[in-house]
């Protein structure tokens, strides 16, 4: 065995108030792609190089062997890079439209970006961004940092 672990992210599993309801934010609102080996328990949907997963949070919570007292929905942000500011302003619409909400519109950041916030139905902070040091491979994955 290693003695260090290799930097990556497999899969962030959300868990989730109801299947049903991030089902239809996640794939009939923003129309992203049920991965085949989903199920009435957990939906997969397929990412660049990595699954985002939607548990039942008590599901999740018995799975990780803690009482749900303990779940709580963490500090956490997601982030969704476009490759132009133009990009953000439907995709924040298109996550109203499918039961999400607009936490703040598109905004100039000190560190050069423009960026946005968007809820889904159980709170999960997303940002849609635009990062004018980063370039997106075709399949949207990072493919280089400016300066690395």
């Amino acid at each position: 065995m290693s003695e260090s672990l290799q930097p990556r992210l497999s899969i962030v599993t959300l868990g989730v108030q109801s299947l049903d309801r991030a089902r239809r934010f996640y794939v009939d609102g923003l129309r992203w792609p049920l991965a085949p080996h989903s199920n009435e328990n957990i939906a997969f949907i397929q990412m660049p190089g990595m699954m985002l997963a939607l548990f039942a949070r008590g599901d999740l919570a018995a799975d990780a062997g803690v009482t749900m007292e303990a779940v709580k929905v963490p500090p956490v942000t997601l982030a969704y890079l476009v490759r132009d500011e133009a990009e953000i302003q439907p995709i924040l619409r298109l996550a109203s439209a499918a039961g999400g909400r607009v936490v703040m519109g598109p905004t100039q950041r000190e560190w050069g970006g423009i960026s946005g916030y968007m809820a889904d139905p159980d709170g999960f902070l997303w940002e849609i961004a635009f990062n004018p040091f980063v370039t997106l491979g075709p399949d949207g994955a990072m493919a280089a940092v400016d300066g690395e």
